[in-house]
């Protein structure tokens, strides 16, 4: 799938657009996302700050999506763990960007190169304000595993 209609559906998946989450941009190479929470009546908790469950909701499928944007269907690519560590209360609009570089995709093909070996990345991702200001840090754990053995052997039937 092409970036653009990827976050186009991004756009309008009813748990994202209920919740004031909006994917901003997706880089037609897959290695920048921009995720942005506006600060609603539906997103907000009882003291009037972002409901920290639309947070961390924020930054879900994303380093999933980007590596599958870029790996190909040789790969299985989950989320396996994450953990956040709100820092303030957040209010107004959040923004979350992620971003894979040249070394962290080097290391995902460097621990994955014969079909079957699996890496485990912890990758962090920041959720600031206006300010720039943290207001959550996460860090998403993937399972990653070269599966174009398998891929090449459903090809095939």
């Amino acid at each position: 799938m092409k970036a653009s209609h990827l976050r186009r559906a991004m756009r309008l998946w009813p748990p994202y657009l209920f919740a004031g989450i909006r994917v901003k941009h997706i880089s037609p190479d897959f290695r920048a996302v921009d995720v942005e929470l506006r600060h609603g009546r539906f997103n907000m908790n009882y003291v009037g700050t972002h409901f920290g469950g639309s947070i961390f909701s924020m930054t879900d499928p994303f380093y999933v999506l980007m590596l599958s944007g870029i790996l190909g269907r040789d790969y299985v690519i989950w989320d396996r763990a994450a953990a956040i560590n709100f820092i303030r209360p957040g209010t107004g609009t959040l923004l979350a960007k992620f971003r894979l570089t040249d070394e962290m995709l080097d290391a995902v093909r460097a621990n994955t190169a014969k079909p079957g070996d699996r890496y485990l990345p912890v990758w962090p991702v920041d959720v600031r304000d206006s300010e720039g200001e943290i207001v959550a840090s996460v860090d998403k754990t993937l399972y990653i595993r070269n599966a174009s053995d398998q891929a090449a052997a459903g090809r095939k039937r």
